[in-house]
């Protein structure tokens, strides 16, 4: 029993110095070769924790190797920007000026989903708030804001400007999300009036994403298309 507990504590604490060697990034904030370096990692030091046939040092050896495998990566990433493209990717802009990039979204394979959960973890709720954003090596969305979604310029400008709302999405990749319905306080006539008015009658199928908010404010974008705003619709359709 003792020899397991030391050498657990043995190979804790070298995987603990060589976490801390290799840098204080969050899992989140990795790249694709350090993720998996780090799986790896872990699945070897276990062996020896559990198996106590097994040498301490055939643990310790092979997470030596991927460590110095990992410092070796890093060094020919920073030598040559095409190696690092190579092993991490490269960002990728999945929102522009037009709206939505569906062909770079399918190429990540994301959804709408995806993205509208992105851009509400960097605190944005609505497409036409957004200039830019940039799907990042690492996982993570950097959304530019337009000039005048900014959190700070408007209040310090003396701006009046309507409350802000949460849109509910409405059509996703060409599907209608019917239990969203309910939530935007909308019913299918409503999705019918709007797409034959506005959208020339376009297939639902032909509808990257539509959105609505409680104003009425409705953002639509076609597949191929560019992001449409319609603003008090609620009446209207």
């Amino acid at each position: 029993m003792l020899t397991i507990i030391l050498r657990c504590v043995i190979i804790y604490l070298i995987v603990l110095f060589l976490f801390r060697v290799m840098g204080k990034r969050q899992l989140g904030q990795m790249q694709p070769f350090e993720l998996v370096l780090t799986l790896i990692i872990a699945d070897l030091a276990t062996i020896p924790m559990a198996e106590v046939s097994v040498p301490v040092l055939h643990g310790i050896i092979p997470v030596f190797t991927l460590v110095l495998l990992h410092f070796l990566l890093t060094f020919l990433s920073r030598l040559s920007s095409k190696f690092g493209t190579l092993i991490s990717g490269k960002p990728v802009i999945v929102v522009n000026p037009d709206g939505i990039d569906y062909k770079s979204l399918k190429a990540l394979n994301l959804t709408i989903d995806d993205l509208f959960e992105a851009m509400r973890g960097q605190g944005y709720f609505s497409l036409d708030q957004i200039q830019y954003a940039i799907m990042e090596t690492n996982g993570k969305v950097s959304v530019l804001a337009k000039a005048e979604a900014s959190p700070v310029t408007n209040k310090d400008a003396g701006i009046e400007v309507e409350e802000t709302a949460v849109p509910v999405n409405l059509i996703s990749e060409g599907k209608l999300l019917k239990e969203n319905l309910k939530i935007a306080d909308v019913d299918e006539d409503f999705i019918r009036n709007f797409i034959l008015k506005n959208l020339d009658g376009c297939k639902l199928k032909r509808i990257l994403v539509m959105t609505i908010d409680k104003n009425g404010k409705i953002i639509v974008q076609k597949i191929g298309g560019q992001t449409k705003v319609f603003e008090n619709q609620r009446g209207e359709a």
